[in-house]
């Protein structure tokens, strides 16, 4: 007996290959496919939807398609790590064109004449753009510029960007006021709440087939929600394999031993946006001082918070789960991190949008001396080293590498009496090595 037919189902469930007959048009999901719609009847500006990786937008945009009108046109370009010339080719090829070997003056004079040509023959023509937070500020710039071809009464392009929270911090990037000035509409998709989840599950089970009841035991979807985070494709990922786990034990409804067996099979840990994105750093064992780190966020001269942390990771950035939270348009969601333990505190950029400077340059990955500014934007963050560091000792002075060679030359001269030891340790002091 197969997967399927053990209960009683036409098709799988849960796959994750998007698809528009699956689709549960939750409130936030309808709303951004009305925003998408709504490039159909407002020819100028244009929408952006962004969401979690997962969070469903590749099929939203997929069921937007499939509904369509014939008198639209549309292209979809979802390759987005591209050069400016190399887009506006990729673009030119949706729209039916072999736009290769030309020079990029001809390629918008392709495009513009098609554009055009559409217009007059009553069309209306829609570029959708998926994983664009990929895009590069230069094409990024490119998108505005075609988004102005115009007739004299309308816009010619409408046009949809979909990606991933990341475009959310490109565009606030101060570079780019010219291209955020052209959006009108704006939608980010969040997970699905518990309630939401539980009819995604029945909704998704009862397309594919499903008509003997739940196959879910009610108490499975608080513990479904926890380990997937309410994102829809972890939730088809958990609940396939809760399905197969229970197939395998001969069960006729997932339990909750079948979907604690699904997650030990994934190996997955209670998800971020349930425990917090770093909340396990916490838990970390100290290394016998209370307090390593201490960071003062200012801007404009101003104090705005003093903040100390033990020995782990501290999150710096612009989304309100990390540990040092600055609203500002020029922080990334999770710009740097800071790594503190016994030798000190490490700061390393996130990939951030606007990057990270120590003392007014830039870094990549940096070790922090106690008093050194960082510049996060128009925010500084004044480090200060917490470390219970004893003075009176001469080795206090000496970085990790300058400590093992000492231990391991000591242990060389174990035979040597304690006065010769003490001048020797004098004279490396003295000498700074």
């Amino acid at each position: 007996m197969s997967y399927l037919d053990h209960f009683k189902l036409n098709e799988q469930a849960f796959r994750l290959t998007p698809d528009p007959e699956f689709v549960y048009w939750s409130k936030q999901h309808a709303r951004a496919k009305a925003y998408m719609e709504s490039t159909i009847w407002l020819a100028d500006g244009f929408v952006v939807i962004t969401g979690e990786i997962g969070s469903g937008k590749t099929t939203l945009l997929q069921s937007f398609l499939s509904e369509l009108e014939d008198d639209v046109v549309y292209a979809v370009v979802s390759q987005t790590q591209l050069t400016a010339t190399q887009f506006l080719q990729a673009v030119l090829t949706e729209f039916g064109f072999k736009p290769f070997n030309k020079r990029k003056v001809e390629l918008l004079d392709m495009l513009n004449m098609f554009l055009i040509e559409q217009y007059s023959n009553g069309k209306k023509v829609v570029l959708i753009v998926d994983e664009a937070q990929n895009l590069s500020r230069k094409v990024l710039e490119e998108i505005r510029m075609l988004s102005g071809i115009e007739t004299h009464k309308e816009k010619v392009l409408r046009i949809i960007l979909a990606g991933q929270p990341e475009l959310k911090d490109t565009l606030d990037s101060p570079s780019l006021k010219q291209l955020v000035q052209r959006i009108r509409l704006r939608f980010h998709l969040g997970p699905l709440d518990e309630s939401e989840l539980h009819e995604y599950v029945e909704h998704r089970l009862k397309i594919a087939g499903c008509e003997s009841g739940q196959l879910f035991a009610d108490e499975c979807y608080g513990i479904i929600h926890r380990f997937a985070g309410g994102i829809p494709r972890l939730v088809n990922t958990l609940c396939d394999t809760a399905l197969l786990c229970a197939f395998a034990d001969g069960k006729p409804q997932v339990d909750l031993e079948s979907l604690n067996a699904a997650i030990d099979e994934l190996d997955w840990k209670e998800h971020e946006s349930i425990t917090g994105r770093f909340a396990a750093i916490q838990s970390l064992p100290q290394t016998g001082r209370s307090m390593l780190t201490q960071i003062e966020v200012r801007a404009d001269e101003e104090k705005l918070s003093v903040q100390s942390f033990p020995a782990g990771r501290i999150i710096v950035g612009r989304s309100p789960d990390n540990e040092i939270y600055i609203k500002s348009k020029f922080v990334s969601r999770h710009h740097a991190q800071l790594i503190s333990d016994d030798r000190g505190c490490v700061i390393e950029d996130l990939n951030s949008t606007n990057g990270v400077f120590v003392d007014e340059k830039q870094v990549k990955k940096y070790r922090l001396n106690d008093g050194d500014v960082i510049s996060l934007g128009v925010h500084q963050l004044v480090y200060h080293d917490l470390r219970d560091i004893d003075d009176d000792s001469e080795e206090s002075d000496f970085d990790e590498d300058c400590e093992e060679s000492e231990l391991d030359e000591d242990r060389e001269e174990s035979e040597l009496d304690e006065d010769l030891e003490e001048s020797v340790d004098d004279a490396r002091s003295d000498t700074g090595t």
